[in-house]
């Protein structure tokens, strides 16, 4: 097999591979690494941090749903000092890309998180949680709202120089309009798509299966909506995309990018399979290999309508 170029650019952030492991689904990277090798993809995206620890929501905050799971784990995480303290040294280690990810109840929060982390030079790249929360809106949901997509992205722009990434929400009426805020205040890229709200009852108690009633949707169930999403954005706004939603074998990851992703992030399968994203990279590489592609960017936007 001829040796094919696997790499691909995130803005000015270049990956050795298209393959990330997603937000929440591998922790800060240690928990995951005695089950798969790290250093063989293309980076990896932390757990969300905030400003102060976290312990997140009640039980049950995980359900199995037909193609799917719903989960409302609400961002518990260790905080970012102890994340520093804590867990760079061993993400210092790694042979692979770090994008940290940051939820915030806040802008300012927002702001402070990415001013403390990026002195870290382990860490390459920000992927910012939108779908958190203001609790100075009355608990209306940054990611929903076009202005404050667009004043996060300007302020947290202003923060730092590193690559920013705007993780958006599908739960919105035209994503491309979000995707186009980004572009103009300064954002390095948009990864699509966070999960769907859903809810699931026991019919017997007639009782939420997760406390918190309502919960984020991911897994299979999600992927012709998050491939719907993508190639929205792809059609309308000048901007590297990061496909996630579903995504749990090779196949799915090249249908993301033929649709327009640069790059694609693996979720819920890692749960079922921790060496997911590894067998992902290497069935891109045959599959390039199989359709004589020498350069697997060359598939990035490649659809035909």
């Amino acid at each position: 097999m001829s040796k094919i170029d696997l790499s691909v650019n995130i803005g000015s952030l270049k990956l050795k591979n298209p393959v990330l492991l997603a937000s929440g689904t591998v922790g800060y990277g240690n928990e995951i690494s005695q089950l798969t090798d790290i250093s063989k993809l293309g980076g990896i995206v932390t757990k969300s941090l905030s400003l102060k620890p976290r312990k997140g929501n009640p039980p049950q905050r995980i359900v199995e749903t037909p193609s799917g799971m719903l989960n409302a784990i609400g961002l518990a995480n260790v905080g970012v000092e102890v994340f520093i303290k804590e867990k760079i040294p061993f993400l210092k280690e790694l042979n692979t890309t770090l994008i940290c990810n940051i939820a915030a109840s806040s802008i300012e929060e927002y702001v402070e998180c990415v001013k403390i982390l990026t002195s870290e030079e382990t860490i390459q790249a920000f992927e910012i949680n939108v779908s958190c929360p203001n609790v100075r809106e009355g608990g209306l949901i940054f990611g929903n709202d076009l202005s404050s997509v667009g004043r996060i992205t300007e302020q947290v722009r202003a923060a730092t120089n590193k690559p920013i990434i705007i993780k958006l929400s599908p739960n919105v009426p035209k994503i491309a309009d979000f995707a186009e805020i980004v572009k103009k205040e300064g954002g390095d890229a948009v990864s699509a798509i966070n999960t769907l709200v859903g809810a699931s009852f026991d019919i017997y108690t007639r009782k939420p299966k997760i406390k918190n009633v309502t919960g984020g949707l991911s897994g299979p169930a999600i992927k012709p909506v998050a491939i719907a999403k993508v190639l929205e954005i792809k059609r309308n706004v000048d901007i590297p995309i990061i496909g996630l939603g579903g995504i749990m074998n090779w196949k799915d990851a090249a249908e993301f990018m033929i649709v327009g992703a640069s790059a694609i992030q693996v979720g819920t399968a890692n749960f079922i399979n921790p060496n997911a994203g590894n067998e992902i990279v290497d069935g891109l590489e045959e599959f390039c290999s199989q359709q004589k592609i020498i350069k697997l960017s060359e598939m990035i936007g490649s659809y035909q309508i």
